[in-house]
């Protein structure tokens, strides 16, 4: 049912990029107030979650290049097509929020973690 409601694009970036609802949730607050400040525990309060779920939630979030984060203060910024794709995505979410979370909630996490054990990163 989400295939029908959901647009193609919208799907695949969900897919590509968010994990769970928290992280869209994140994704979608430095979205919409792009000149506050967000921290971990700011964005943890705001969200109702833990700040430990949210540092690791900004941290893939910046890995993706949908935020920036600079001394500890994370705003949203990305390339224009990618905001775009997450203009789209804010829309979509608006309008069907059950369909939305329920592809999230059935999205194969275990596909995008064994994928990410194979990527090279500068830290290592």
């Amino acid at each position: 049912m989400a295939d029908d409601i959901v647009p193609d694009d919208v799907r695949d970036f969900i897919q590509k990029h968010i994990d769970s609802v928290a992280q869209l949730e994140a994704l979608l607050l430095l979205w919409a107030n792009p000149n506050e400040v967000w921290d971990a525990t700011r964005t943890a309060k705001r969200l109702y979650t833990t700040e430990h779920e949210i540092a690791e939630v900004l941290a893939r979030l910046c890995a993706d290049g949908l935020l920036v984060c600079k001394d500890g203060v994370y705003r949203y910024e990305c390339a224009p097509e990618m905001s775009q794709r997450v203009d789209r995505v804010a829309n979509v979410y608006s309008r069907q929020l059950i369909a939305v979370t329920n592809m999230i909630h059935t999205k194969p996490r275990r596909i995008r973690e064994f994928a990410d054990a194979f990527k090279f990163r500068k830290d290592r």
